[in-house]
């Protein structure tokens, strides 16, 4: 007798596919490596290092530019997730907040959210979504040649491809 129950196998399992399901339909890395680059950002301007007997204050003058910039990368993380429409904006003002991170906020958080900013940007501004499978085309270029029904292949016609004159006009060619 198993101590687990059939229906939570099926619940974890459906609740994973959904998730997947989710992930997939938006830049759910890009958004999570933007939502992680705030963190360093926020975190170090207002965190005191002991090291030795010693204690490092990391405060800087421009303390609340730092926690501004990392609240706006958490925000466009999140932007990225639930709005994947405005992925564009949010990769670009992602890698320029991360810029702007290095002067203002001790070389972006010691550069460990500068580089989460710049990857996560950068991937945001890159995705796109992809076709369902049912959405894809069946016949491909390059795809084999289709079966006459005898056993042997349909050959191409002699004369496929455009007609001369659709090809080329006055000597230019019909895309110039």
């Amino acid at each position: 007798m198993s101590a687990e129950s059939p229906g939570a196998s099926d619940r974890i399992s459906r609740l994973r596919g959904s998730f997947r399901a989710w992930r997939w339909q938006r830049p759910f890395w890009a958004g999570l490596l933007s939502l992680l680059a705030g963190v360093p950002i926020m975190y170090f301007p207002y965190n005191n290092l002991n090291a030795g007997g010693f204690t490092i204050n990391m405060s800087t003058t421009a303390g609340s530019a730092s926690l501004i910039i990392g609240v706006l990368l958490v925000v466009l993380g999140l932007t990225m997730w639930f709005q994947p429409m405005v992925r564009v904006f949010a990769g670009v003002a992602t890698i320029l907040l991360g810029l702007v991170s290095i002067p203002v906020s001790n070389f972006g958080g010691f550069l460990m959210g500068f580089l989460l900013a710049l990857f996560g940007g950068g991937m945001s501004i890159a995705w796109a979504p992809g076709e369902t499978p049912s959405a894809q085309r069946a016949g491909k270029p390059g795809a084999a040649p289709e079966d006459d029904g005898n056993g042997g292949s349909v050959p191409e016609p002699a004369g496929a491809g455009s007609a001369p004159d659709e090809e080329a006009r006055n000597g230019r060619h019909r895309a110039g």
